[in-house]
């Protein structure tokens, strides 16, 4: 059996836009992946970490933990072996109290790259493929998370470059999620249910592929 570790934000957590509640495990991608994997034939095991707030290596000024970097090398521990990790981070380094752009974003996903690669693995286990995803493209964000997001849709310009170009310095392979879903039209942020699908089917079939070329 193929574990895999989602190593990601409230996109993949599943939280339905404008709201504090949660998509089902089979309505959110990750569900919806390993759902997809085991009609394909696939054994998988989906390892869900996903917290609302994440960053990739900063800390958030209001909410303890939000700092990605913090303790990753141990939940790679703690989950091993592992056949792969998706590494879907980015989004929340554009809140409006960073002044961050897409470069500081990309450099953030190398430094967790690096992170997953020295974890304290045990003798003999398998080093994990990373799987670099990089989120849909902000659009101006809407309701109760407005302020949060503030002028985020303009500093997340060329994000999916960035990270496209750590992911093939670091020799991970890529995938962007803007390129099968928007973000959600209610918030601008999120990804609704439908999208959650499309998203789940595109990353089921990238990871068939990487798990055919081993």
């Amino acid at each position: 059996m193929h574990q895999i570790l989602v190593y990601a934000d409230s996109l993949s957590w599943g939280i339905i836009p404008s709201t504090r509640n949660r998509f089902r495990f089979e309505q959110r991608w990750p569900g919806v992946m390993e759902l997809e994997l085991a009609r394909m034939g696939q054994s998988v095991r989906v390892i869900e970490d996903c917290l609302n707030g994440r960053r990739t290596v900063w800390n958030d000024p209001f909410k303890p933990g939000r700092n990605g970097l913090v303790g990753i090398e141990q939940r790679i521990e703690v989950n091993s072996p592992l056949s792969l990790v998706i590494l879907f981070l980015g989004t929340n380094d554009f809140q409006s109290m960073h002044e961050h752009n897409a470069w500081h974003s990309a450099q953030g996903i190398s430094a967790l790259i690096s992170a997953i690669k020295r974890a304290p693995i045990e003798p003999g286990m398998p080093e994990p493929k990373i799987l670099v995803v990089a989120p849909p493209a902000l659009q101006k964000a809407k309701g109760p998370i407005a302020p949060k997001f503030e002028g985020a849709e303009h500093k997340v310009i060329d994000l999916a470059s960035a990270i496209e170009l750590i992911a093939a310095e670091n020799s991970c392979p890529f995938f962007n999620a803007g390129t099968v879903t928007n973000t959600s039209k209610v918030d601008g942020v999120h990804l609704d249910e439908d999208q959650h699908l499309a998203l789940g089917r595109a990353l089921a079939a990238k990871v068939r592929e990487l798990f055919s070329e081993s």
